[in-house]
C-alpha cells in the first residue's frame, strides 16, 4: 500500500516537473519560431501554449509512473542502509552526532544568506555550505562526544539530585565483561550474591566471539561457547541484573582483548577478567580490572605455618618424594614427602603458604605420629 502512494507521489512530482519544465521552454520557442495560434480568451494563453502545457505535464507523468519502481526500490535500500547504520552506533554517538548535524545546520543558515546576493551561483552556496558543516559537525560531535558529554555534565542544574539518580544507568558502574569470565561462569554466582552492582556490558565483538566458539567443529570449543551463551542468559533473566549489549567496534583494532581495553578507557568503565595477561595489558594502559581469580583468591580460607590439616595425596610432586594434594577450593598442597603416602588421607602440619599471581600455594610435611 505505502509502495503505491509513494509511487502515485512521484507520478504527480513528475508531472509538475514537466510542467514547469514546459513554461520555461515555451517562450524560447516562441522567440525563435515566432509560434502564435488561437488565443484562449479566459485563460489568456494561446491555444499552443495550452496544448504544450498538457503534453509537458502528462509526458513528465508518464516517465515518473515507469520510473517509480527504481527510485522506490533505492529509496527503501538508502533507508535500510541508514537503519542498520544507526542500530549499530551506541545510544551516545546517535545523540552527539545529532546534535553535531544541528549546530552545523544552525552555522550554515547564517553564512548561506551573506552569498544570497551574489548573481547566478549565489543562490545554490547555502546548499553546498549545509551538506559541508552538517558533515563536518556529525564527524567532530562523534570524535568528541566524551568531552561533550562531559561539558553537559559540569551544568548544575544537569548534576542536581544526581546521587538519587538510578546507578544503573551512570557510565561509571559500566562492567564490561570479557569472554573468559563468561565462559568461567562464577561471574553469575557472583552476581547472585551481590557483590556486583551497576550495569554489565557485553560488547559485539565479545558476543561473536562466543558465537564463534559455540559453532566449533570441536566439541570441548562448543560446549564452552554454548555454556557462555546460557551464562548471559541466566544472569539476564534469572538473577535480574541489567545487562546492555554494546554494539560500538573498532575496526582497525583486530585482538579483542586490545578492543575491551579500549572500550574500557572510553567508558571509563572496569573490565570483568579472569585472563591474567588482560589484567595486566589493562593496568598498565589505566583501565581498572575486577579480576574473578584475584577475588577467588582473596576469600579462601587463611591458612598460617603451623596449623595442621587433613588432606588426601593425590600425585607426586615436581621434586624428589613430593606429593600433591588440593583443597576442596582447588588451592594446591605440597607434602614434602609425601610421595610414599599417594591415594591415602593423611594429616599435615603446614610449614609455609606463598601466594602467587596464579593462586595460594601451600607447603606441608606429614605430622609425626
Amino acid at each position: 500500500m505505502l509502495d503505491k502512494v509513494l509511487r502515485f507521489v512521484i507520478t504527480v512530482l513528475a508531472a509538475i516537473g514537466g510542467l514547469m519544465m514546459t513554461d520555461r521552454i515555451i517562450p524560447v520557442l516562441t522567440s525563435i519560431f515566432g509560434i502564435e495560434f488561437l488565443r484562449m480568451g479566459f485563460l489568456n494563453i494561446t491555444m499552443a501554449t495550452f496544448l504544450s502545457f498538457v503534453v509537458g505535464a502528462v509526458a513528465g507523468g508518464v516517465i515518473g509512473y515507469l520510473l517509480s519502481p527504481f527510485i522506490i526500490k533505492r529509496v527503501w535500500q538508502f533507508t535500510y542502509w541508514v537503519e542498520t547504520r544507526l542500530n549499530k552506533m551506541p545510544v551516545n554517538d546517535v545523540l552527539a552526532g545529532s546534535l553535531g548535524l544541528a549546530v552545523g545546520l544552525i552555522i550554515s543558515n547564517l553564512l548561506g544568506s551573506a552569498f544570497l546576493p551574489i548573481p547566478i551561483v549565489g543562490k545554490y552556496v547555502p546548499g553546498i555550505i549545509s551538506i559541508i558543516l552538517g558533515y563536518l559537525g556529525i564527524n567532530v560531535a562523534i570524535r568528541k562526544r566524551e568531552e561533550l558529554f562531559n561539558l553537559f555534565a559540569m551544568v548544575p542544574w544537569m548534576n542536581k539530585d544526581k546521587g538519587n539518580k538510578d546507578k544503573g544507568t551512570n557510565i561509571s558502574q559500566y562492567k564490561i565483561l570479557d569472554t573468559s569470565v563468561i565462559i568461567d561462569g562464577r561471574i553469575a554466582d557472583i552476581c547472585k550474591s551481590g557483590f556486583i552492582e551497576g550495569t554489565l556490558l557485553i560488547p559485539g565483538f565479545v558476543l561473536e566471539e562466543l558465537q564463534h566458539i559455540a559453532d566449533s567443529s570441536d566439541l570441548l570449543k562448543r560446549n564452552r561457547g554454548r555454556r557462555g551463551l546460557d551464562i548471559l542468559n541466566r544472569i539476564q533473566k534469572e538473577l535480574g541484573m541489567y545487562v546492555q549489549i554494546d554494539s560500538r567496534d573498532f575496526e582497525d583494532i583486530a585482538e579483542v582483548d586490545s578492543k575491551l581495553v579500549k572500550l574500557g578507557q572510553l567508558l571509563k568503565a572496569k573490565v570483568l577478567t579472569n585472563d591474567y595477561n588482560l589484567n595486566k595489558v589493562a593496568e598498565l594502559q589505566g583501565v581498572q580490572v575486577l579480576n574473578i581469580n584475584e577475588l577467588a583468591n582473596a576469600v579462601k580460607p587463611v591458612v598460617l605455618p603451623g596449623e595442621e590439616m587433613v588432606v588426601h595425596v593425590v600425585k607426586d610432586g615436581k621434586e624428589f618424594g613430593q606429593g600433591v594434594a588440593y583443597l576442596d577450593d582447588g588451592t594446591m598442597i605440597v607434602v614434602d614427602g609425601g610421595k610414599r603416602h599417594i591415594g591415602e588421607t593423611i594429616g599435615v602440619l603446614v610449614t609455609s603458604v606463598l601466594q602467587t599471581a596464579a593462586g595460594r600455594m601451600i607447603f606441608a610435611k606429614p605430622k609425626a605420629l
